[in-house]
């Protein structure tokens, strides 16, 4: 019984750090991305209608959206968009999973549009 408490405990442990990290799109700057990647994870024809500046454009419902991050180094913070926050989120889960500081822009890309409008 002692053992089964054990493994519950740690997967929990295991489970809370690896949660992404977020801040809302409003907040960011592009002074945060001076040692760090920003990507759009949109399909191309999304990004094609706006984007933020100085972003990469890598769809994390393609196949290869894991595979592109190979050649970056896994300290280099990475921030992920969508349109609205859903996909990105994902994005970050998953990153983060794979040993990146993922931190995911809430609010997405409709966010900022709304933002540049007030």
């Amino acid at each position: 019984m002692k053992y089964f408490f054990s493994i519950i405990f740690f997967a929990l442990v295991i489970t809370s750090c690896s949660q992404s990290k977020s801040k809302h799109i409003t907040e960011f700057s592009q002074s945060d991305i001076k040692n760090a990647l920003l990507v759009d994870v949109r399909t191309s024809e999304e990004f094609g209608l706006g984007h933020l500046e100085n972003a990469k454009n890598v769809n994390v419902l393609s196949d290869s959206f894991t595979s592109y991050f190979d050649s970056i180094p896994k300290s280099k913070t990475i921030y992920v968009y969508c349109k609205s926050g859903g996909r990105s989120a994902k994005a970050a889960e998953k990153l983060t999973s794979l040993g990146y500081n993922a931190i995911n822009l809430l609010g997405g890309y409709d966010a900022v549009k709304e933002n540049a409008k007030n």
